[in-house]
């Protein structure tokens, strides 16, 4: 009788995932009642108590952040250390008071919709990206979503659920320069033995959007977007935003925060959410970076191929990469 050996597939990411160090088991969910308390607590003003509950092995535990350094800290030993309003878990007890519970990156979007005003259908009449020497590789985007029936889609900024609240691009669409595109794909296929697949967000953004995008958010939060004067490796076609989707459910998973939230829960290393949202989002970064990716510290989803250099800033909308596509397709 013939032995039967794994899969292909099953034995390089297993390969992949021992030699990064990332745990093999996926750990379970955590229950309703802990999950509920996992979050973040007060740091809503400069100096004021500032406390990550995240949840690790099954427990919660808690660490400090404001002062010189974050710390441990331990939960105080009552039978309920969080205050609860209905279903909604609103403050931690802790050092004789109550620290509210934060949403530091709906409190960022509340304030970038409150100051914006919705750009000129024309605004690339008003500025114009930098000025850089030729590109050493000529610009090769292709379509997503022609490539790989097993990648997902929810381009966000095509649409109001973003954090501008309106499209910034005229329509759907997801590209990529051919090696990063081709990488993503080998991505996607080593994801698969662990039920897993790749839900795209955005890929190749005009540089139009770029400046959007600084114009509207405050000084103190431009670690979350790219500096137009330099371009963004999104405009060069070879950045990609994504997050893993189950490929039971075909829905995208939880991980340690929303797409594009502009709080540390989003940073590569935040050591806050669940054990089951730190093993997913590893899993991605781990994935990626053996194709060649390298992850955004601030930004856990964004991910820049390593020829990005080699590119120029692109300024074509979507429409115009459709329209030359159809022009360069063989007449039938």
């Amino acid at each position: 009788m013939a032995r039967r050996f794994p899969h292909a597939a099953l034995l390089g990411a297993l390969a992949l995932l021992l030699a990064a160090g990332v745990a093999l088991a996926q750990p379970a969910p955590p229950p309703p009642e802990i999950a509920a308390r996992v979050g973040e607590y007060g740091g809503l003003t400069p100096g004021a108590p500032s406390y990550t509950v995240y949840e690790t092995a099954g427990r919660l535990a808690a660490r400090r952040n404001d002062g010189q350094a974050p710390r441990e800290v331990s939960l105080p030993a009552a039978p309920d250390a969080f205050v609860v309003h209905g279903e909604a878990v609103t403050g931690l007890r802790i050092d004789g008071g109550v620290v509210p519970r934060t949403d530091l990156g709906a409190e960022r979007v509340a304030q970038i919709r409150a100051g914006l005003r919705r750009p000129a259908a024309t605004p690339e009449a008003e500025a114009h990206p930098p000025v850089e020497p030729p590109p050493r590789t000529p610009s090769d985007l292709v379509d997503l979503m022609t490539l790989d029936p097993g990648l997902r889609f929810d381009i966000r900024y095509a649409g109001t659920d973003n954090f501008m609240g309106f499209p910034l691009y005229e329509r759907v669409g997801a590209w990529l320069q051919r090696p990063a595109a081709m990488a993503l794909v080998r991505a996607n296929a080593a994801l698969k033995p662990y039920g897993f697949g790749l839900m795209i967000h955005d890929g190749y953004r005009p540089w139009r959007v770029t400046k959007l995008f600084w114009d509207a958010t405050p000084e103190d939060a431009h670690i979350f977007v790219a500096d137009p004067a330099r371009g963004s490796r999104h405009n060069r076609g070879c950045a990609v935003d994504l997050t893993l989707y189950d490929l039971t459910t075909g829905r995208a998973v939880e991980m340690t925060s929303r797409y594009d939230e502009m709080s540390p829960r989003a940073f590569a290393d935040y050591p806050g959410g669940t054990s089951l949202q730190r093993w997913r989002r590893d899993l991605l970064r781990r994935v990626m970076e053996a194709e060649g990716f390298t992850v955004y510290p601030q930004e856990w989803w964004h991910f820049d191929y390593r020829t990005w250099a080699d590119y120029a800033i692109g300024v074509a909308s979507f429409t115009e990469l459709m329209d030359k596509a159809a022009r360069a397709a063989p007449a039938h």
